[in-house]
């Protein structure tokens, strides 16, 4: 003998027996699985490429970078298997045909605002901004939690796009005007670049709209050409200079409580991909939402001041110009709903669930503003 402690042999009881099994099975399925997972999810996993076609140029960089964050998002999230290329507007699909590019399947994806759309379906506008519609946070808990998304499903299906909201802009300016508004009669005539919806309503009190895109806005202001233009507020207004050459600056921007931006997917390239890659584009989606909002939250506040510094004049649309706008828009509606079943759902449910939402506002938002903005501006 070596010196060494004897141990007698121990008579494994069943229990031990079946301790030692469990033991064994155990280890053998992790060593099986680590050898099976591989190979499993990289069939799960395939490599796929798309590419994202923006409305918006890169100049307009908190919009534009909504659809920039989504891919880069997906990119990390996939570990690079799955990578979407953003093209700014007009490099591969026109700013305002991102719609039928992705529904045909041209694009596989767009980044864009439904109510480019207008002329298709107004019903549409309901995915972005509407006149005297709802804020960020209640579009937010209308698409999320108030049935709207169900909805705009319905309505996308037509278009064989799978939507998601892809950002915020908050409550847009009312645009820039070369001479002041003190009137409902002052809108008689007026030459103005807007959106198709506000300019449906507009047009009704003798406004003429103006369909131009963004890089023409400020040399027919300049020229005068038009009297007035709306873009989207002051982070983006400033680049284009618009208070050189049409120093009033009105706000609200009615037509647009806030913009939805919208991710707009072929619903057949949509199928085809795995389960948790379609899980990844919604999860991305909401990530750039996020990001889009908190920049131009941030960003908004030093860029007015910036362009009120620099000669800006700041003026709220008169109230009567307001309950005008409303009374007619509130026409238009009623027109666009005896029209059409579809659009009649989405503006019943929608405007419902506004006028549940603003007493609440009124009672805990809005109080709560209205003495910030007093008490820390006294």
């Amino acid at each position: 003998m070596d010196g060494a402690p004897y141990s007698y042999p121990v008579e494994e009881t069943p229990n031990m027996q079946r301790r030692s099994f469990l033991k064994k099975a155990t280890l053998g399925a992790a060593a099986g699985g680590a050898a099976l997972a591989a190979p499993v999810f990289a069939q799960e996993s395939p490599a796929i490429s798309w590419r994202l076609a923006s409305s918006f140029p890169r100049s307009a960089d908190a919009i534009y970078s909504g659809g920039e964050n989504v891919a880069k998002y997906i990119s990390e999230a996939t570990g690079g298997k799955f990578s979407i290329r953003a093209f700014p507007a007009g490099e591969i699909v026109p700013a305002l045909a991102v719609l039928d590019g992705v529904q045909n399947g041209t694009i596989e994806c767009g980044h864009t605002a439904s109510y480019y759309y207008f002329g298709k379906n107004p019903a549409l506008c309901f995915d972005s901004a509407v006149p005297f519609g709802l804020n960020t946070r209640q579009m937010n808990a209308w698409v999320n939690h108030g049935g709207g998304m169900d909805l705009l499903r319905e309505m996308y299906k037509q278009f064989n796009i799978v939507n998601f909201p892809c950002g915020f802009t908050g409550t847009q300016m009312g645009g820039w005007f070369r001479k002041e508004v003190k009137t409902v009669e002052d809108l008689n005539g007026l030459k103005f670049r807007c959106s198709a919806f506000a300019g449906e309503v507009l047009s009704r009190l003798g406004v003429v709209p103006q369909q131009i895109a963004g890089g023409d806005i400020y040399p027919s202001l300049e020229k005068g050409t038009i009297d007035a233009a709306e873009w989207i507020g002051p982070y983006d207004d400033e680049k284009l200079g618009f208070h050189r050459v049409a120093p009033y600056y009105y706000f609200p921007g009615w037509w647009e409580g806030t913009l939805q931006v919208s991710l707009y997917v072929n619903q057949d390239k949509y199928n085809a991909l795995p389960k948790h890659y379609q899980a990844v584009l919604a999860q991305a989606s909401a990530m750039a939402t996020n990001q889009m909002i908190a920049t131009y939250d941030a960003e908004n506040p030093k860029a007015l001041k910036r362009l009120i510094s620099e000669g800006a004049k700041l003026r709220a649309f008169p109230k009567a110009v307001m309950e005008a706008s409303y009374n007619e828009a509130n026409k238009v509606y009623a027109e666009m709903s005896a029209k059409d079943p579809l659009f009649k759902k989405l503006y019943d449910s929608y405007m419902s669930f506004r006028d549940h939402e603003i007493p609440w506002f009124r009672v805990g938002e809005g109080s709560f503003d209205q003495f910030m903005a007093s008490a820390t501006h006294r």
